[in-house]
């Protein structure tokens, strides 16, 4: 059963706090607004700063259906929105012709039982749910004109059928990781934010609700090294995720602090390519540790 949507701010920042995400009031105001204007939500930020679990939060706490469209390179609307199942339509055709049943056979074989429904028509035709439009950077900029339609009217026109409306329109989260830019008309359709790295504070509030189990030491001195990490000049940042991973890592070696050993060993939890994390071992990375362990002393 759905649930109601939250009735203020303090409301959605706490449903999406018991779905283990900390939301500064600027983002719990923009999700709020989207839920309750009914509006498209289009969160870019870096990769790994937790665009897409506010989607998958969002489903969880609303106890309704996440459906999600993964955008890539050459994505049409046969692989997002429908496409006509030629298999059936034949079949259907050659048993007409046999029992000559052959004078409303163009309406018929068009008709919605031959239609397979892809993501977004399936958001659309559905129960209220929750439509993920992942990483719409990544899909070629002709698709997003496409995607007007069922961000404007929360519709679909198929031109053998006719347009299908949505029932209850589902809640919409639009993510980019700014590959390219995505053209202002989606942009005026939606609610924009963009989701930053968080600052300590708010780091550690993080860990301390998806990381239980690291102690407030640690997981301390996993924030203040990481928060130092990313003032530095390396090809791929360490995101919320990879902070994540790292500290229930190090407790899974039995660490009680930051230690060079452990730090050398697990960098790759927390970097992802072979020259950050070449350019971080050794010195560096000992005195990013010493600097980690004086700041979660402050």
């Amino acid at each position: 059963m759905t649930l109601a949507l939250p009735p203020d701010i303090a409301a959605t920042t706490a449903l999406l706090a018991r779905g283990g995400y900390v939301a500064d009031t600027p983002l719990a105001t923009t999700v709020h607004l989207a839920l309750h204007m009914a509006r498209p939500l289009f969160l870019e930020g870096e990769p790994g700063t937790g665009k897409t679990e506010i989607a998958k939060v969002l489903s969880a706490q609303l106890q309704r259906p996440l459906v999600r469209l993964q955008c890539y390179d050459g994505l049409d609307i046969s692989a997002a929105a429908y496409e006509w199942n030629h298999a059936r339509q034949l079949m259907a055709i050659r048993l007409a012709e046999v029992r000559g049943e052959t004078a409303n056979l163009e309406s018929s074989i068009y008709s919605r039982r031959f239609l397979e429904a892809r993501p977004l028509l399936r958001a659309l035709e559905g129960e209220a749910s929750v439509l993920l439009i992942d990483e719409l950077d990544r899909a070629d900029e002709p698709f997003e004109a496409f995607l007007l339609e069922v961000l404007s009217d929360f519709q679909l026109t198929v031109p053998e059928l006719g347009t299908i409306h949505a029932a209850t329109p589902p809640v919409v989260v639009i993510t980019s990781n700014r590959t390219r830019e995505v053209h202002d008309a989606i942009r005026r359709r939606c609610l924009y934010h963009w989701v930053d790295y968080p600052d300590a504070a708010r780091e550690r509030a993080i860990l301390k609700l998806r990381a239980p189990e690291v102690s407030d030491r640690l997981a301390a001195q996993v924030v203040a090294f990481v928060q130092k990490l990313r003032t530095g000049d390396y090809y791929k940042l360490p995101g919320v995720a990879e902070t994540i991973d790292w500290a229930n890592a190090l407790a899974a070696l039995n660490a009680e602090e930051l230690e060079g050993g452990a730090v050398s060993a697990t960098l790759g939890v927390l970097l992802k390519y072979q020259d950050d994390i070449a350019k971080l071992r050794g010195e560096e990375a000992a005195r990013l540790v010493e600097e980690a362990k004086e700041g979660a002393r402050a």
